[in-house]
């Protein structure tokens, strides 16, 4: 039998060292190589994606990124591992397998169960990405802190704080920071729904901050287009059109911020 490529990501180096120990006991049932270990989510990130890792066993409460934050970006790779979450509390149960998780194991893990997990792991066909992708879009009841996008294998993490705004455009959306533009492959009504306590809409395609908004100006109108209201946004010269449906709103909903006529 290949032994199995396996990356542990736990941030208590006692929990990674036990479960060193674990694939070690049941190395004549399921033969492992350990590829990688990570402390934290940002580490599984950006290490994991290149170490060849088949299987990753991942501690759910870690500090910064939580491991279903994690599964939910790992899922984008075009050869997403097999996630098998380790966790000392049941409650995340449901949301891990909604992420597609092979497994769900209790800390402290037994032997046989872990064996268990990565024979089923060993011989499970990869579940496609764009049904993982998609249901880890909906898993989680707490918004990501981070957009990934996917680049020579890699991923790019955006915190969601540093965005301006997004926008759809054709098929994908243009996320805007200070200092430049992504292009994501996620729905705006999708993300509308995740981050309703941080985005407001403006228009039928386009989502901005509110922390971002420094006020609103009247534009004149030239030639055959109307007049109407644009955002000015903090620290970038664009100034996108509110649509006359949703002004009442967006007024209404940073009414602090002040109106230049």
């Amino acid at each position: 039998m290949t032994p199995v490529a396996v990356f542990i990501a736990d941030d208590e180096t006692p929990a990674r060292n036990r479960l060193r120990t674990l694939l070690e006991d049941i190395i004549d049932t399921v033969p492992t190589n350990v590829v990688g270990e990570a402390r934290n989510g940002l580490e599984v990130l950006e290490q994991l994606p290149g170490s060849g890792a088949r299987v990753l066993l991942l501690d759910i409460a870690m500090p910064g990124m939580d491991g279903l934050e994690v599964a939910r970006h790992l899922a984008r790779l075009p050869q997403a591992p097999a996630v098998i979450f380790i966790t000392a509390h049941d409650r995340h149960a449901v949301e891990a397998f909604e992420v597609h998780a092979l497994d769900f194991l209790m800390k402290p893990v037994r032997a046989t169960r872990l064996a268990e997990a990565l024979q089923r792991a060993a011989v499970a066909a990869p579940t496609p990405t764009a049904t993982l992708a998609g249901a880890a879009a909906q898993a989680g009841a707490a918004p990501r802190g981070h957009f990934s996008l996917t680049e020579r294998n890699r991923i790019l993490l955006v915190p969601v704080a540093d965005v301006l705004y997004l926008r759809a455009e054709q098929k994908y959306v243009t996320l805007r920071t200070h200092e430049r533009e992504h292009l994501v492959d996620e729905s705006l009504v999708a993300l509308e729904r995740e981050f309703a306590e941080r985005f407001v809409r403006i228009h039928r395609n386009c989502l901005v901050a509110r922390a971002a908004v420094r006020g609103f100006e009247r534009s004149t109108g030239e030639g055959n287009e109307e007049a109407h209201w644009e955002v000015l946004l903090e620290g970038v010269p664009e100034r996108l059109p509110v649509s006359r449906r949703q002004w009442a709103a967006v007024r209404a909903e940073v009414k602090s911020k002040p109106a230049r006529d």
